[in-house]
């Protein structure tokens, strides 16, 4: 299948996040609907975000998953710090408010990070440039709050099979098969998972939830609540374009591996959230849909009209994009999370 061109204005500034009904993604017969891929194409290279809707989720399921997540925030520190991600030679855990960098700057958020429950790789099994095993292991829980783990391992259940189908899609989108990328996906899948609390009023951050940046796996699937904050800035544009909040839909935004494979034709988009105001509490939670650590991605062969409207890989010496997926998210944890770097992997500081 060869995609149409896009019409004359998929070239110039995008003014707004479009909207996909998940529902329509596939016609009566099952084959991916043109017209949905139209629009997923124009949204993944012109924006390089876009939300979805009528995804999957079961009624009442957003809201008990904030409901939860809002009552295990509530709880006091030293509970919360019991499931430190200090702890944790992984990375997972909980992180305070401040904790977790980007771009240098604190981030006014906390978080628990969690990921696929797995033995740890044995430290002499891993091997030089195979680092990104220290990423594999168990995650914290509170042992008194079972439903915290319940209902948000559920809700990735659900996100692991929305990101599957939403790659495929996005494969025919561009030209590609459905299951172009099937082979790095079998296996154990290292996606990875936040629940987190945005705090307005931190000092150290003043308005920075969490600083510009964009994501290093495939795709983000990010659930948020009706607070708002976050923005982004489409490629080629100076301006930062909020995203308004639509109760239980999804955020959607492509990462580096993506943008690493189709040289630049698919962008991780620039973003960032602001802090909410004091006393306002912000809820979200991300969810970046990954293939197996072990996993290198090769560049993609376009259709010629898409491939001629490729950009090129991001330039940036300090956030160097690469190939290798655990490299690429070992280097994301190392840098926002560096007193757990520096208790567990100090020769990784400085990567």
């Amino acid at each position: 299948m060869t995609p149409a061109l896009p019409d004359s204005a998929a070239g110039q500034a995008a003014l707004d996040i479009p909207v996909l009904d998940l529902s329509t993604m596939r016609s009566a017969d099952g084959d991916f609907a043109p017209e949905f891929l139209d629009r997923l194409r124009y949204a993944a290279h012109n924006v390089g975000f876009f939300q979805i809707v009528n995804y999957g989720a079961a009624e009442g399921q957003v809201d008990e998953l904030f409901r939860v997540t809002a009552e295990f925030f509530a709880r006091p520190d030293e509970e919360k710090l019991a499931l430190h991600n200090q702890n944790s030679p992984h990375y997972r855990g909980y992180s305070s408010v401040g904790a977790e960098r980007t771009q240098g700057r604190p981030d006014s958020r906390e978080q628990i990070d969690f990921s696929p429950h797995r033995e740890p790789v044995p430290a002499e099994k891993i091997r030089p440039g195979e680092e990104y095993w220290y990423l594999q292991g168990p995650n914290q829980w509170p042992a008194d709050m079972p439903e915290l783990e319940q209902t948000a391992m559920a809700w990735t259940a659900l996100m692991d099979r929305v990101g599957e189908d939403l790659l495929k899609a996005l494969c025919v989108s561009i030209g590609l098969d459905e299951d172009h990328f099937a082979e790095p996906f079998s296996g154990d899948r290292a996606w990875m998972a936040k629940l987190a609390h945005y705090v307005g009023g931190v000092k150290e951050a003043g308005t920075q939830g969490v600083g510009l940046h964009a994501d290093y796996g495939f795709i983000t699937l990010l659930l948020q609540d009706m607070v708002g904050g976050l923005e982004v800035r489409p490629y080629g544009q100076d301006e930062w374009l909020p995203v308004e909040p639509i109760h239980g839909a999804l955020v959607v935004n492509l990462g580096e591996m993506l943008e690493v494979a189709t040289n630049g034709y698919l962008m991780a988009t620039i973003h960032r959230a602001q802090a909410p105001d004091e006393g306002v509490d912000r809820y979200s939670v991300p969810f970046f849909y990954s293939p197996r650590l072990d996993a290198v991605i090769d560049p993609v062969e376009l259709p010629a009209e898409l491939a001629a409207q490729a950009r090129g890989v991001s330039d940036d010496p300090d956030n160097p994009m690469l190939a290798s997926f655990g490299s690429n998210m070992l280097k994301g944890f190392v840098r926002a999370h560096p007193k757990v770097t520096e208790k567990f992997h100090p020769e990784l500081a400085g990567r």
